[in-house]
């Protein structure tokens, strides 16, 4: 009997989507970040150098902060998993009796008759036996850990395309255009990531991009509100 959870890729779709999941909610947040911090700026002051000083260093803060924070995260996330893998590995190495009669409960558990169930274990076992109890014991795939630099790498490249937009909007247009042409472009870029983060968790898109655009909009007015004040205060 062939094992029918053992999907490899099906698997790798599933890892492929959560990573373009991840890499658009990245770049949903440069954008977001940087275009209340521009606009913000632009409230107070109509100077391009302040502008582009402000939208590089909102650019270059958030981009490291997302890649430090995910290679912590997934860090943590590898070394947890390979823990739990070095446990799995001893246990099979002194118990495997124990271990296959535990593969094979949690098959049943999955809607296989005792018979099946146990066939199926001895199976996967033979093929290999860390691995079986990895993908259904733990959850876990040993041959798709996820790499904490990918993952950096990718959060902070995600961000910074994001985050272009809406320092590229607010710097390159002439001064009468400038919070028009962002807040257009903003607005634009947050209804395809929000359509985008729906379609990719198989979700109805409408709602998502109301609230995507609805958030992004209220980001932009009170920033803009907080620099306009401290610009007629003369701060």
């Amino acid at each position: 009997m062939e094992p029918t959870h053992d999907e490899p890729h099906g698997g790798a779709l599933g890892t492929r989507l959560n990573w373009l999941r991840a890499a658009v909610l990245g770049a949903n947040d440069g954008i977001v970040s940087t275009a209340g911090l521009v606009v913000g700026v632009a409230g107070a002051t109509g100077s391009r150098a302040a502008l582009l000083t402000a939208g590089l260093a909102g650019l270059l803060a958030g981009s490291m902060s997302m890649a430090a924070g995910e290679y912590v995260s997934v860090s943590t996330q590898r070394d947890s998993e390979m823990a739990a893998l070095a446990v799995e590995k001893r246990e099979l190495r002194e118990r495997p009796e124990a271990e296959l009669r535990e593969l094979t409960d949690l098959l049943a558990r999955r809607g296989l008759s005792r018979e099946v169930a146990r066939e199926a274990a001895e199976q996967l076992t033979a093929r290999d036996a860390l691995k079986a109890h990895a993908r259904v014991e733990l959850g876990i795939d040993p041959d798709q850990l996820t790499n904490p630099w990918h993952a950096a790498w990718a959060s902070f490249l995600a961000f910074t395309v994001g985050a272009l937009l809406p320092l590229l909007a607010i710097v390159l247009p002439p001064p009468g255009l400038r919070l028009p042409v962002t807040v257009v472009s903003v607005l634009a870029a947050l209804t395809l990531t929000g359509w985008s983060s729906a379609r990719l968790g198989a979700a109805a898109p409408a709602r998502a991009v109301l609230r995507n655009a609805a958030g992004g909009a209220l980001a932009m007015a009170v920033t803009y509100a907080a620099g306009s004040l401290l610009g007629a205060a003369g701060v």
